[in-house]
């Protein structure tokens, strides 16, 4: 049986939160990080408002919803490419949901909403399927512990 291949992916994260005294107190410093990919445009990431974070700036959460979402997304143009289904307009409104307790926290679930928009010479049925194909295909979603369910929306444009 083939292994398969390996792909690597380097992030350099930095923190930048340090106000003049570093994490000497939990209020005394700033969640602010800066998430690089080289030759890619810097994220710049907080926490969540929840826990001390910047709202106007990227937290894990979300971005662990959106690599989820389009994952999919990506996943699914690609089955509905080889499937002959022509996509004109793509759309996710996902959303996860985190538990947290004295202990932490963790993900339970995220739920993907992607609206699909397919020509008026494409079968239905056949792209509603193809959701499934796309969701064994996201390396994402086959790499979290909790439910990530799809409930897609097909769209026939008009001829």
């Amino acid at each position: 049986m083939s292994k398969g291949h390996q792909h690597h992916y380097r992030v350099d994260v930095r923190w930048t939160g340090n106000h003049g005294t570093g994490t000497q107190t939990y209020q005394g410093y700033g969640r602010e990080h800066e998430i690089r990919v080289e030759g890619k445009p810097m994220l710049a990431g907080s926490s969540d408002p929840a826990f001390r974070g910047d709202s106007t700036k990227h937290n894990p959460e979300d971005m662990l919803v959106a690599a989820l979402s389009t994952c999919h997304m990506l996943s699914y143009l690609h089955v509905a490419a080889t499937a002959g289904i022509v996509v004109t307009a793509y759309s996710d409104a996902a959303e996860g949901t985190m538990q947290t307790d004295a202990h932490g926290g963790h993900f339970v679930e995220v739920v993907l909403r992607p609206q699909v928009t397919i020509s008026a010479a494409s079968d239905v049925a056949k792209a509603e399927a193809a959701h499934e194909a796309a969701h064994h295909g996201c390396f994402i979603a086959n790499s979290v512990n909790f439910p990530v369910r799809c409930e897609p929306r097909t769209v026939v444009a008009s001829t």
